[in-house]
């Protein structure tokens, strides 16, 4: 299923899901710049391998050279399709979770997202040696935060049906969970035929997960208190009628 659509407006131009996605594309492009030899010693450099990770904590390696991957495998990307997949999906649904969190909430949301992805892939493959790249982790949060936020919200969805394409309308709820149901059953088959490498299906159920206490955690209340003008000293309740049309008070 391939998301296309949602009918939920921002109350304001998203500026920070944009800056994350611009940042992913300046990688990208500085990727592309590296020859086939040089960009797998830089997806060693700067991806997340598990192995070497806990290598270097069992020999007491500095953590904050161990720690810089965990943050900086979340804006690599291993080809075009890899990169256009991940920021579709921010695009969607990055905008209206920034939306109700704020930009700088959002950040910390994203990139909070991110390590709890990371780390559940680390628990689930400890041995493995191949670089973790990419941003689904922390784009994974993003979904369960849409989810939790909007879930009534209406996702036109294109479905592909053999040689047919079928376009439906489904509730985010809806989409979402099954998203995240194909993840965790995804992970459960890599686990089984004991594959190595490819994509990194816990990251995606490690992230899905820790959106849902994350946005729950930072975003901002319902009801929000303001000065009011009419008369001095007192204040007035801001009450959001519909969750779904967030009132910018910023």
């Amino acid at each position: 299923m391939i998301p296309i659509r949602d009918n939920i407006k921002s109350s304001r131009r998203p500026l920070m899901t944009w800056v994350l996605i611009a940042l992913n594309i300046w990688v990208f492009t500085k990727e592309m710049d590296l020859g086939e030899v040089a960009l797998e010693e830089f997806f060693y450099t700067w991806g997340l391998v598990p192995a070497r990770f806990l290598a270097g904590l069992a020999e007491g390696l500095p953590l904050t050279d161990l720690l810089v991957p965990w943050c900086s495998s979340m804006f690599l990307h291993g080809g075009w399709m890899h990169l256009i997949g991940n920021l579709w999906f921010l695009w969607i649904f990055g905008d209206n979770v920034e939306d109700r969190l704020g930009r700088w909430r959002f950040l910390l949301f994203y990139l909070l997202g991110g390590l709890a992805a990371a780390l559940a892939q680390v628990v689930v493959s400890p041995d493995s040696t191949v670089p973790m790249v990419g941003a689904s982790g922390a784009i994974s949060a993003v979904l369960a935060g849409y989810m939790v936020l909007y879930p009534k919200a209406r996702i036109v969805t294109l479905i592909p049906l053999l040689i047919f394409v079928h376009f439906a309308e489904l509730p985010a709820w809806v989409f979402l969970g099954l998203w995240f149901v194909f993840q965790g059953l995804s992970g459960m088959g890599s686990l089984a035929a004991g594959t190595e490498g490819g994509v990194a299906w816990f990251a995606h159920v490690g992230g899905f997960a820790a959106g849902i206490p994350l946005v729950l955690l930072l975003r901002r209340k319902d009801r929000q208190r303001r000065p009011n003008r009419d008369k001095p000293g007192s204040v007035s309740i801001i009450t959001r009628r519909n969750p779904d049309r967030p009132i910018d008070l910023d």
